[in-house]
């Protein structure tokens, strides 16, 4: 599926396409609304050209359903008796969102969580230990376990959750292969295993680390640093608890995330502001939308993720011709500081490029209403483990502000916490943006 050439896959997505779009006029009272709204039937929208006369869908919108008819919205598709697994989503952005799953929507969502692991170096008969979360019904945790079980793999069911401790013990007793987790979480496992333990990591042979949940498996410092921390290869991936559990991943040539599930969803790249779809060309930049064309509880058509992402590539040596992106923000993580859009991710790119003058830890201190303000962009910027012999306290400061200034056109007011002060990762996303300076002794 993944090296089906473009005809064959747009032949495959519009033959899908008709049947979703019968399937939601005959069951989604939610979708019959919007498509009526938009003075459409079912016969105007035959083919993917006919995709941007259908109004947006919002995660507001889902959320407004849901609130509107519990347990899982408007939008259910389905007969309740058909759903066998619900998930919900983080709620990092606003209230948990629940989504339904019947039988035939459980086997996509195995499907193409199977091929993005595999996509990312993970093989049938590979001992996985699980550092995502395995509580609170996020997608991060049962459904990848379930995705590695139907790869073939093994799954080692500990989670961030469990704690670090357990983690590590696993970790030395059973040798995994590969990893799963978020980036920082697995960086703070590895230091976690030198600092408690006495021990390096890469003894454990570990193979593979496969990242995703937050920024920073596609930033290039962070990225070096994990790999070396464990001697190992990373990849990360990516996809939503609305669409499926993994959608995009990374192949060995480690340039993008290609999407790998275009038989279950259509994929459109929009400017953010006008909403006009985009071709996926080498170096465009835009929004993704999504349009589910395999689902039955809980489809969404022209969602807009919010994923802010560049098209890293259109072919790829690996034979997959789907083309490959990297995400470099959320529309809902987006600050606007006097006027100039600035993502977390870009600040922690520069930050990250400074270590080992700093330790890499940052967090962006909006203390305002919104995301928008203007005063200057305030950061809280971890020192490293040893003071820099070159650069007094106050000329590092400047200096991470004169970085900021020249490469984000962005005036900083920068505040140095001591080392190891900045919370550590767990089972939670890191949160790259704090709505209040938290109390540190020590800040200069």
């Amino acid at each position: 599926m993944e090296a089906l050439d473009e005809r064959a896959v747009r032949q495959l997505q519009e033959a899908r396409l008709r049947e979703q779009v019968d399937y939601l006029w005959a069951h989604s009272p939610f979708y019959q609304r919007k498509f009526r709204a938009a003075g459409l039937t079912p016969d105007a929208l035959r083919t993917l050209d006919d995709l941007p006369r259908v109004p947006f869908t919002t995660k507001q919108e889902l959320r407004d359903s849901l609130r509107a008819a519990p347990p899982f919205g408007e939008h259910l598709a389905a007969p309740l008796s058909d759903v066998i697994q619900m998930q919900a989503s983080s709620g990092t952005t606003g209230s948990p969102s629940y989504v339904a799953l019947t039988r035939q929507d459980a086997l996509m969502w195995h499907e193409s969580s199977a091929r993005s692991l595999f996509a990312c170096g993970i093989r049938p008969g590979d001992r996985v230990l699980h550092g995502f979360s395995l509580s609170k019904g996020f997608v991060g945790g049962l459904p990848i376990f379930q995705a590695l079980q139907y790869l073939g793999a093994l799954d080692i069911p500990i989670g961030a959750d469990g704690g670090v401790d357990r983690l590590l013990a696993a970790a030395f007793d059973l040798r995994p292969d590969a990893i799963v987790g978020t980036p920082n979480f697995l960086l703070h496992l590895a230091e976690a295993a030198r600092a408690q333990r006495g021990r390096d990591v890469r003894e454990l042979g570990v193979r593979r680390l496969v990242v995703g949940g937050e920024p920073g498996g596609g930033i290039p410092g962070f990225r070096h640093r994990i790999q070396h921390a464990w001697g190992a290869t990373l990849c990360e991936l990516m996809g939503g608890t609305d669409l499926a559990v993994i959608y995009w991943a990374e192949c060995d040539e480690q340039s993008g995330m290609h999407m790998t599930a275009p038989d279950f969803i259509v994929t459109e790249l929009i400017d953010p502001d006008s909403g006009q779809v985009r071709p996926f060309t080498e170096g465009a930049t835009g929004e993704l939308v999504y349009t589910a064309i395999h689902r039955q509880a809980s489809p969404v058509f022209r969602f807009r993720s919010g994923d802010h992402v560049v098209v890293t590539g259109t072919g790829c040596t690996c034979g997959r011709r789907q083309p490959k992106i990297r995400c470099f923000g959320r529309t809902d993580d987006m600050l606007i500081v006097r006027g100039v859009n600035l993502f977390p991710s870009a600040v922690q790119d520069l930050i990250e490029a400074m270590c080992p003058t700093v330790s890499g830890q940052v967090r962006l201190i909006a203390d305002f209403e919104g995301h928008s303000t203007q005063a200057n962009l305030k950061l809280l910027v971890e020192r490293a483990g040893h003071e820099p012999s070159d650069l007094s306290l106050p000329a590092l400061r400047q200096a991470i502000e004169d970085r900021i200034r020249g490469a984000l056109a962005v005036k900083a007011d920068v505040l140095l916490a001591p080392h190891g002060s900045i919370e550590k990762p767990g089972a939670a996303k890191v949160k790259l943006v704090l709505r209040a300076m938290p109390v540190i002794e020590g800040l200069l």
